[in-house]
């Protein structure tokens, strides 16, 4: 059987792990030929936790000193959400630590993955050089890059990026530079030289110069649905399209009920009441048989 080409996931968190954080871990454990590190000031126990997940402790000050000494130059940190502009970076910046895989990634513990190998097949691997997992811009949730030197430092192409990395402000680096309406009203950001050369200007200015190839294609299920469920490491959707990952962004927020079920169910909903172990018509059939057997007494 020929070898699995090699893939680390890394997110940078610095804080209390959210509410949501026991679903994420779940999701890892489902996908135990990938490797989630976690580079965190956050020294408390993950409970079951498995082993793919590589939590490396490094303070926001950490970041900074390393990040200058590789740079050439002082970056500017001064809150956690600013590190989402050096997630193109990674590579570059931690490269001890993924020196070892193939591909490495960046991704975000507001999500909840579905069967990772299922669509980053070898096939898929061996022909790109980027995968997204958009069809229109590079993604901050999730991109792996192919671990080599040419893309490593793809992010020092941008003419902008040291601006970006001595700016307080995020500037949306790692994805479009809040190009989101334009591109998918169908331009290209490449119509926009004025703005920051950010990631998708580079991935597409460097595809469409031959100079590596990129993969598009929208994988991932996003927004408020009550028709979505993680079902033993897989996502569904409408129980229909399987889902590389859910991005949580929206529902982190809009759900009513912000608690973890424990344990972690095999199967279980991302109902907009909160993630159920049952589906929301489940739900709503119960809540109608109940207020039956209310008129009957």
């Amino acid at each position: 059987m020929k070898n699995l080409p090699s893939i680390a996931i890394m997110t940078c968190w610095y804080g209390d792990y959210p509410w949501y954080f026991p679903y994420f871990v779940k999701s890892c454990k489902y996908n135990p030929s990938i490797d989630f590190i976690i580079v965190t000031d956050n020294t408390d126990e993950i409970p079951e936790k498995p082993e793919n997940i590589k939590v490396i402790y490094k303070t926001l000050g950490d970041f900074k000193v390393n990040a200058g000494k590789k740079l050439g130059f002082e970056v500017v940190v001064n809150q956690p959400y600013k590190l989402c502009d050096f997630k193109p970076a990674y590579g570059f910046l931690f490269s001890e630590i993924l020196d070892s895989y193939d591909f490495w990634g960046h991704g975000d513990i507001d999500m909840v993955y579905g069967n990772i190998r299922g669509f980053m097949t070898n096939e898929l691997l061996e022909e790109y050089d980027i995968i997204n997992s958009r069809v229109d811009f590079i993604t901050g949730t999730f991109c792996l890059y192919r671990n080599i030197e040419k893309m490593n430092k793809l992010f020092m192409k941008s003419r902008d990026y040291k601006h970006v990395f001595t700016n307080d402000e995020y500037l949306s680096f790692d994805e479009c530079n809040f190009l989101f309406h334009e591109i998918e009203m169908g331009n290209s950001i490449l119509d926009y030289p004025d703005n920051i050369q950010s990631m998708t200007y580079l991935a597409v200015k460097g595809e469409m110069e031959g100079d590596f190839r990129v993969f598009f294609d929208h994988i991932i299920a996003q927004g408020v649905s009550d028709e979505i469920k993680w079902d033993n490491g897989l996502i569904i959707f409408k129980n229909q399209f399987e889902c590389l990952f859910y991005d949580m962004i929206d529902y982190k927020v809009k759900c009513e009920n912000k608690k973890a079920i424990y344990p972690i169910p095999d199967i279980f909903y991302f109902n907009i009441k909160g993630i159920n172990k049952n589906s929301f018509f489940k739900l709503q059939y119960s809540k109608i048989i109940r207020k039956l057997n209310k008129l009957k007494a």
